[in-house]
């Protein structure tokens, strides 16, 4: 079976790579620093994943680690000290070199199909301009918000310990969140598409939800009352450097909330709706998957929402 190799295998959105992949059949090799990047995970047949180290900072580690793969599945990190342009080129290039017969990167966030738009929103049309530049071909998917988010250690305690759901969301934001196994899936299904090679698309999941309504998912997922109590956005980027504990210097702290809470007043107001997506588009685009993704309904009553569930706050 073909090789695919995950970048970032040992974060929550590589692990669900890898166990998406594992499940269609592939062979699967994990990219990662760690030894044992997938302690404590429950995905069935791991133990044929084979771990490889890669410093994106380095790019000479990048050919003995991406060697023989057939396809390559990245996912940007959160707190990459690079711009998303020069770690996708870089990626690229050496996966041109290798002849790779796809590179499929998830980008995390949303695409713009228009000049302007700030934040991570502008670095990713850069990035999939280096993509295309570097000759490998390359499918890019901007994957909006994920429902594994309400699982971190930034999201989970305050829904099952303290029965409020909380995030910077306006009241009138509307999002199509989406599983971190539906994201893979798509990924998947790109591989054997001649049509989505140099193809960019924005995914999300099948219902457009506002904060009360996921909160009313909550509410009847764990059997008790969960209210919806919006946080402001400094208030979220302080959760999220908080979560990161140890990994994260201290030095890029204050930064990384200021970024983050600049990030969700966009959000918040901007005419683009980043978080919305046109999904009678997607299915028009990818026919197969229509009917087979999770909504938030039907995915929250299948997750551990206990202490020890395993999910790394980022990745």
């Amino acid at each position: 079976m073909a090789l695919i190799t995950v970048i970032g295998a040992s974060g929550r959105q590589g692990m669900a790579q890898v166990k998406q992949a594992l499940a269609a059949g592939y062979d699967v090799r994990a990219i990662s620093r760690q030894p044992e990047p997938f302690a404590g995970a429950k995905i069935e047949g791991i133990e044929s994943v084979e771990v490889r180290p890669m410093d994106l900072y380095d790019t000479t580690s990048f050919k003995p680690a991406l060697e023989g793969s057939d396809y390559i599945f990245y996912t940007h990190p959160l707190q990459a000290r690079a711009d998303r342009a020069v770690l996708i080129g870089d990626l690229g290039n050496v996966a041109a070199e290798l002849d790779v017969k796809r590179v499929v990167w998830n980008t995390s966030s949303w695409i713009p199909d228009k000049p302007g738009d700030p934040f991570t929103y502008g670095e990713n049309t850069k990035g999939i301009n280096a993509l295309w530049r570097s000759g490998a071909p390359g499918t890019v998917f901007g994957s909006v918000l994920f429902m594994d988010n309400l699982l971190t250690n930034w999201a989970r305690p305050f829904i099952v310990n303290e029965g409020r759901y909380v995030y910077p969301h306006a009241p009138h934001l509307e999002a199509n969140w989406i599983s971190l196994d539906d994201v893979a899936k798509f990924m998947l299904a790109s591989l054997e598409r001649p049509d989505m090679e140099g193809a960019w698309l924005n995914i999300g999941g099948p219902k457009r939800m506002r904060g009360p309504e996921v909160a009313e998912v909550l509410t009847d997922t764990l059997g008790k009352p969960i209210t919806y109590d919006p946080c402001t956005p400094q208030e979220f980027g302080d959760y999220l450097v908080r979560a990161a504990g140890d990994s994260m210097p201290e030095e890029m702290r204050t930064e990384f909330a200021a970024g983050i809470a600049a990030f969700y007043e966009y959000n918040n107001t901007a005419p683009t709706k980043p978080f919305a997506v046109d999904m009678d588009h997607v299915y028009e685009r990818f026919p197969e998957l229509e009917g087979k993704l999770e909504d938030m309904a039907e995915w929250a009553p299948k997750q551990d929402w206990g202490e020890s569930n395993f999910r790394p706050a980022f990745g």
